[in-house]
């Protein structure tokens, strides 16, 4: 006996089958995709790093939390400086966007000039600050609150500039000192002039000053008294080569009390070469120089070596590293240089400083000095007297010059306080 047994399989047509299958998968992503609408989103953290007044942006920029670290921030701001041709400073602002806000870069710049107070420059840096930051704002939870309105009518020609100075920008200035103690008595003045042209190609400065200083020590109802008097004028003509390279010449001459020079005259050639493209100095430079010239110096007294006047050639060979990071800020400059007819005549000087974000909250400086002097051919004949010493009238014979320092900082506490409270 046999039992047979049919299943019968209904069968749909396959365009059907498929499109169930889309639609079943589409569920779960739609409802997923729900649930991200529903998230609020992220505020805005705001970090700045800049050489500004931080209290005055807080103050301002109200709409946002400003933290202390920029590892609690996702939205970080670094403000680069340097200053311009018109005798104020270029800003160039970075702002960098982590967490829900990565990927979300801005570039802005300013440009301030002598004629602008501190007030109207940091008003016009904060303005650029609430601009930069629009692209975060329409990304946060502040998207439903933005209004925006656009001044003015659109303006579609050209300004052209009609500059009477012709890139020139010049300052007179003065300056005088006066304290008084028991036994010291100190008075001092400065005048001078600075000038200076800068384009795209060139830049050419002349600068010059005059300075008087008398001082008075009682010693013992003995009195000491030291003048020293010093004026000097400098100018360079540089010029662009490429975008790396440079070369200029440099004229000077001085007179000095104190470091026995009655006039001195030099003419100095140079070159330049930066590893980094020049639009890049606001971040990182390696530059190389080197000069070479002539200097005429005629003494006020008799020097070491019995003369009083002398033609000197020289060369010098200049290493400046410079790098402004998110990590910190690096600068070093090393410069050795020697006469050419006599070589043993060299000095040696190296000056460094590092200032580095180690962790959160915590980071440290150093900075230090040396030089190793050689060329003191100024330096007049006989010893110094007790007088020269106490009162530094002339310059004294050393052979090194050194200083280091170091300092380390740690902020710790609440992060997000924005309140400015300067009460006594």
């Amino acid at each position: 006996m046999y039992i047979c047994a049919y299943i019968r399989i209904i069968t749909m047509p396959i365009p059907l089958v498929r499109n169930l299958f889309f639609i079943f998968l589409l569920i779960p992503l739609f409802s997923i995709s729900q649930v991200e609408e529903l998230k609020e989103k992220e505020g805005i953290k705001l970090f700045v790093d800049c050489n500004c007044d931080k209290a005055y942006v807080r103050q301002e920029v109200k709409h946002v939390d400003h933290v202390r670290d920029q590892g609690l921030a996702n939205v970080i701001l670094f403000i680069y400086d340097i200053a311009n041709g018109s005798g104020g400073r270029t800003y160039k602002l970075e702002f960098t966007g982590a967490s829900s806000f990565e990927g979300i870069t801005r570039i802005l710049t300013f440009d301030s000039n002598a004629n602008m107070t501190s007030d109207d420059v940091r008003k016009r840096l904060t303005w650029r600050i609430g601009r930069g930051l629009l692209p975060y704002i329409i990304e946060s939870n502040l998207e439903n609150r933005v209004t925006y309105k656009i001044k003015g009518a659109p303006k579609n020609e050209e300004v052209e500039f009609n500059d009477p100075w012709r890139n020139w920008i010049f300052e007179v200035y003065g300056q005088g000192k006066f304290n008084k103690e028991a036994s010291r008595k100190r008075f001092e003045y400065k005048v001078g002039l600075e000038s200076d042209k800068v384009t795209e190609k060139w830049r050419v400065r002349a600068d010059a000053q005059l300075s008087h200083l008398n001082s008075k020590f009682i010693r013992n109802d003995e009195e000491f008294t030291s003048t020293r008097d010093r004026y000097w004028g400098s100018a360079s003509i540089v010029r662009s080569i490429s975008d790396h390279w440079s070369t200029g010449v440099f004229g000077n001459l001085s007179h000095d009390t104190y470091t026995n020079i009655d006039l001195s005259m030099g003419f100095t050639p140079a070159i330049e070469y930066n590893i980094f493209p020049y639009s890049e100095v606001l971040k990182r430079e390696i530059v190389f120089a080197y000069k070479i010239g002539y200097r005429y110096n005629n003494y006020i007294e008799t020097t070491i070596f019995g003369v009083e006047d002398e033609s000197i050639w020289n060369h010098a060979f200049d290493i400046q590293v410079r790098y402004r990071q998110p990590w910190g800020n690096v600068f070093s400059r090393i410069r050795a240089s020697s006469f050419l007819e006599d070589f043993s005549k060299n000095r040696f000087q190296m000056n460094s400083s590092v200032s580095v974000r180690i962790i959160k909250g915590f980071s440290v400086r150093f900075s230090g000095n040396i030089e190793f002097i050689h060329d003191q051919v100024n330096l007049p004949a006989g010893d110094a007297s007790l007088e020269d010493v106490l009162l530094q009238q002339k310059q004294i014979a050393t052979d090194f010059e050194l200083g280091f320092s170091v300092g380390v900082s740690y902020t710790f506490g609440s992060a997000f306080n924005n309140i400015i409270n300067t009460r006594l």
